[in-house]
Order: C-alpha cells, then sequence, then structure tokens
C-alpha cells in the first residue's frame, strides 16, 4: 500500500474504526439484554463502548493538526471553524428534532422545539472542535498543555464546590446537572436514564473537560508531523499512553473514572488508550504496509460524519415506521428474525454488526463515486 507523504492514511483507519464501533454501540438490537461490552459503564467504571466517542475527539483534534498549516489568515481560519462548528451544531439538534412528528393516540403529533434536546453527540463535537481550534491555534503547545491542566483541575473543582452537598458525583447532584437544568431547562436535556430523570451526558459543563481530548489528538498528531512515522514516533506515543493511564488510574482513585460524567481521569485515560492504538496502527499500516481490513475503514475514515448522521438518522425512522400499532420496524425485525435465529445478547450483536454493515455499503458507494461529504 504505497502512502503519500501528504496523507496521513493512519487518520482515516482510526477515524474509520471509531466511527464502525460508534455505530455498531449507537444500535443494540431489541428483544433481550444488551451485550455486556456493547454497553457503556452504569456510571463510574470503563468499558470498550466508553472509548469510542472521546476518541472520535481524539480524531478530530489529529486531523486538525493536518489541516491548520493550509490555513492563511485569521480572518480565514476564523471563518472556517465557525462556519463548521455552527453547521455541525445544528445537524445535531435537527437529528434530535428528526422525524419532527411522533405518534400519539393513533395520529401524528408535531415534535416541539420546547422538549427537543439542545446538547448531544454532533454538539459536543462542535464545541470541542471549536474552542479547541481556538487553543491551538493562538497558543503555543506548552500553553495548549497548561490550558489542558487547568481544564480538568478547574472541572474537577466546579464538581466539589457547586455538586449538592454528598452527591458532587452523582447523576441529579452533580454540578453539571445543576447547570444545564438552570440554562437550558429540564424539557431540552436527555431524558433516558429511568423515565422522567433528566440528565445529559453531553451536558455544558463536562463539555470543557471534553475539550482536552481534541487538544490531545492535535498534539499528537503535531508530534507526528514534526517527527516522521517511525520507530521513534511510535515508542514515543505509547510511552506517553502508558503515563497517562498511569495517572488516570492513580487519579482515578480520589475522582472516579466515568464517561457519563466525561471525569478529568477519564480524559487522561482515554487520551492514553488512544495514543497506544494510533501508535500500533502506524506500526502495523504505515510501517509494515499492512493492506488487510485497511480499505474496510478508510471507507468509513473518508466520510465519517456523513455516515455517522445517516447511522442515526435511519436508526430513528426504523423506530418510527410501524409493522402493526405499537410496534416498530426496529422491533418486530429483532423480535421475528435475530432474537429467533440468534437468541439473547449474541442476537443484539448481529444486529448491530449487520446494521454497521449497511451504513459501510453506503459509505463503499460513496466512495466508489469519489463523492466525500465535507463539512
Amino acid at each position: 500500500m504505497a502512502l503519500s507523504n501528504d496523507r496521513f492514511i493512519t487518520l482515516d483507519i482510526f477515524r474509520g474504526m471509531t466511527i464502525c464501533f460508534m455505530i455498531i454501540v449507537n444500535s443494540p438490537g431489541s428483544g433481550a439484554v444488551q451485550w455486556a461490552p456493547l454497553d457503556h459503564a452504569a456510571w463510574f467504571g470503563f468499558t470498550p463502548t466508553d472509548l469510542v466517542f472521546p476518541s472520535f475527539l481524539f480524531a478530530v483534534g489529529n486531523a486538525l493538526s493536518f489541516s491548520k498549516k493550509k490555513l492563511e489568515s485569521d480572518a480565514t481560519f476564523l471563518a472556517k471553524i465557525i462556519k463548521r462548528t455552527v453547521i455541525i451544531f445544528l445537524l445535531g439538534f435537527l437529528m434530535y428534532w428528526f422525524p419532527f412528528v411522533h405518534r400519539q393516540d393513533g395520529a401524528w403529533v408535531f415534535n416541539p422545539l420546547a422538549d427537543t434536546r439542545i446538547m448531544g453527540v454532533l454538539q459536543r463535537i462542535a464545541l470541542c472542535y471549536f474552542f479547541g481550534a481556538l487553543i491551538v491555534h493562538y497558543c503555543s503547545k506548552k500553553v495548549s498543555v497548561l490550558i489542558c491542566i487547568v481544564l480538568l483541575l478547574g472541572y474537577w473543582t466546579s464538581l466539589l464546590l457547586f455538586g449538592a452537598t454528598g452527591q458532587e458525583y452523582t447523576m441529579l447532584g452533580n454540578a453539571g446537572t445543576r447547570l444545564d437544568l438552570f440554562i437550558l431547562g429540564d424539557s431540552h436535556l436527555y431524558h433516558n436514564h429511568g423515565g422522567p430523570i433528566a440528565f445529559d451526558p453531553e451536558g455544558l459543563l463536562s463539555t470543557l473537560p471534553s475539550i482536552v481530548n481534541v487538544i490531545g489528538g492535535y498534539l499528537a498528531g503535531a508530534y507526528i508531523q514534526r517527527k516522521g512515522r517511525n520507530y521513534e514516533s511510535i515508542a514515543m506515543l505509547l510511552i506517553y499512553g502508558v503515563i497517562l493511564i498511569f495517572i488516570a488510574l492513580f487519579w482515578g482513585q480520589f475522582f472516579p473514572i466515568g464517561k457519563k460524567l466525561w471525569t478529568s481521569p477519564f480524559v487522561l485515560l482515554t487520551i492514553g488508550l488512544d495514543l497506544t492504538i494510533l501508535g500500533l496502527l502506524i506500526y502495523v499500516f504505515e510501517l509494515k504496509k499492512m493492506k488487510w481490513s485497511t480499505e474496510f475503514f478508510l471507507v468509513l475514515g473518508r466520510n465519517s460524519l456523513a455516515i455517522y448522521l445517516l447511522s442515526e438518522l435511519l436508526l430513528v425512522s426504523l423506530q418510527t415506521i410501524w409493522v402493526s400499532p405499537g410496534l416498530s420496524f426496529y422491533n418486530w425485525v429483532n423480535d421475528e428474525f435475530f432474537q429467533q435465529v440468534f437468541p439473547g445478547a449474541f442476537g443484539t450483536l448481529v444486529f448491530a454488526v449487520g446494521y454497521m454493515l449497511i451504513c459501510w455499503l453506503v459509505g463503499y458507494v460513496l466512495d466508489k463515486k469519489k463523492i466525500y461529504i465535507k463539512i
């Protein structure tokens, strides 16, 4: 596999792997208990699924390091990042509003904007991209690292100072939830944690430590460009990765690791794992020139945001279309096929993988036609 000097193929592979698992995680089948590795930790703790979203933020920062040098002036830079931020944020908002109607008492009823979730996955990507891009553009690498430290320690301090006494790390008592309820309101938050409970895992306050995932990806990309894709770079990525993992595990004794609260040790743990994975991918695909599976992930990596958006909208559509009153096509196909052929948790995994392959097929067609949707 011939690799050009100016195209970081490993980044597309890394991004493709992230989107692949993000789709699988977000589309588990129904009719049985979800396969455990495809589920997030209930609150504190860590599962393979918890690595997916922070890895995409890491990839956003990594890509920023390769595109930043192409920007000419501050005006061009600001126009570009503001445009991208607004588009990605609005796409995320519209995705949660979609399909704009729902069934109620056998009739279609309009989904009011007043009950639409404001924050979410794409919204967090947009905000982290915006602030991460500003920081790395206007600050030196040393200052960027210092800002990361301030964000992580500041977030920890905010939870301790402004959370409900004795409930600083709980779902409803943490400072992030209190801030979201005050600024956004109950109706604009995520409501899938036990019925009416309002808690947004992509809330306002926890977006601050998420910015560090983007900056971590940027610094890794900048280092690779400066040192090249060689054994020295791989060794340093692995060393820094292990160091961050160690710090995260130690810090986690005092500030628990958890994705839903996006704790500071969680940030360091995920960046450390991403550095390790990136180093291994460079070794396998760029130094050893392994070709196996590269094209599969490249298809997803080249149209990552578009394929992710497709996966979410299609899934909502399948859950909206009824086969019979009260039975969605999504539940029907799981009950009548996947749970019949592959009963139990394994059936939910088979459905998720099959659904991902459908999305991949769309990406494959786009790739063959050289259609790349960029924002």
